[in-house]
This record gives C-alpha cells, structure tokens and sequence, in this order.
C-alpha cells in the first residue's frame, strides 16, 4: 500500500479527516498532505488538520486538536451533556491558568481560565455528534461553571439545563453539592434545587 493509499485509509478509519499527527504515526511525510491539499483531493481545514472536500467538518474536535489544554466548558458543555437545545454559537473551552489565549480568542473561541485547583476538576471525555472524543466538564461541574459565570448565562438555559438534569437518572446531587462547596455556589445551587425537586 503506497503513502497515498495509507492517507485515505486514515481519513475513511477516521470519518473524514487526518491529522499530521496521524500521519507521523503512520511514518507518511506530512509535506504529503500539504500535497494532496494543493492538488485539492483534501483541504486544510485547521493547522496540521486536513479533511476530504465534501466532508462535515467536526468544529469541535479541531478546536480540542488545536488546543489540547482546552476543557469544553459552560453553555458548550451543556450542549455536549445535551441539557441545552441551542447549538452554541460559539464554543467555550477553559484552559489552567497562566495558558496564553491570545491565539484561542483569535479563532473564535471563548477561552476562559480557571486555577490549578479548579482546572481538573470533573474533566471526563465525551463524544461529538460526529463520534470524536473531546475534553469535557462533567454535567455537575458544568452546573456549578454556569452559576458561577460572573457575566451570566441566559437565565433560560440555565433554567432548561437545571430541569434536565433533575429529571435524569444520571444526576449526582452528592457530587452536584461537592462541586458547589468547593466553587462557592452552594446557596445558589440550593435555591435552584429547592425550586425545582
């Protein structure tokens, strides 16, 4: 099988997209992509990302192959968790303090920080809705991210996202409570809770 073949191979084990990454592991020339994307057979679609022209592009997986410190987080977290309906418009990620977001903020992302402390707390991975794994807050501490939000989410998805999660069999109002002591946002979590339960 020549390099070439190998790439499509890539791409269709992949559904529809080859990193350089990919490639290296391969042992196939990253200057072969460069290649076949001036020659139009894929197209760059992020840096060191390539996808096969009449491909759905999977934003969500490049911005975590891109940024690989960054966690989804707040309104796109509840979008992954499927509390929310609202494709986001755009997608949030929080990095560790002390990461450099200039280029995160350049691409369109909402890049948010969050200390050491509070940074790996509740990470899990999940799947996008085209089959990628991405970094994730779990739902509880997504719960507690978007009661903390100094600019506030709409109240209507925080509404929504607090109803869903009551009425799933996954909720952990243990773990929900946890999160909330730890973040500062036990009271409002509980009025939020006493509300709804």
């Amino acid at each position: 099988m020549n390099a070439v073949d190998k790439i499509f191979n890539i791409i269709k084990k992949n559904k529809g997209y080859i990193t350089a990454d990919d490639a290296d592991r391969a042992g196939i020339a990253r200057r072969l992509l460069s290649k076949l994307a001036a020659d139009g057979r894929i197209s760059k679609v992020a840096r060191g990302v390539y996808v096969l022209p009449q491909s759905f592009e999977d934003e969500m997986y490049f911005g975590q192959y891109r940024f690989k410190k960054g966690v989804f987080s707040h309104s796109t977290a509840l979008y992954l968790h499927s509390l929310t309906d609202r494709t986001p418009h755009q997608f949030t990620m929080t990095f560790p303090f002390g990461y450099n977001v200039n280029s995160v903020k350049k691409s369109g992302i909402i890049a948010k920080v969050a200390s050491e402390k509070f940074y790996d707390l509740g990470i899990i991975k999940v799947k996008t809705n085209f089959g990628n794994i991405v970094n994730v807050y779990d739902i509880e501490k997504t719960l507690c991210d978007i009661l903390r939000a100094t600019s506030g989410e709409d109240i209507q998805i925080v509404n929504q996202a607090l109803k869903r999660y009551i009425l799933s069999k996954h909720k952990d109002i243990g773990k929900l409570m946890k999160y909330a002591k730890l973040l500062r946002v036990a009271p409002k979590v509980l009025a939020y809770l006493e509300a709804l339960l």
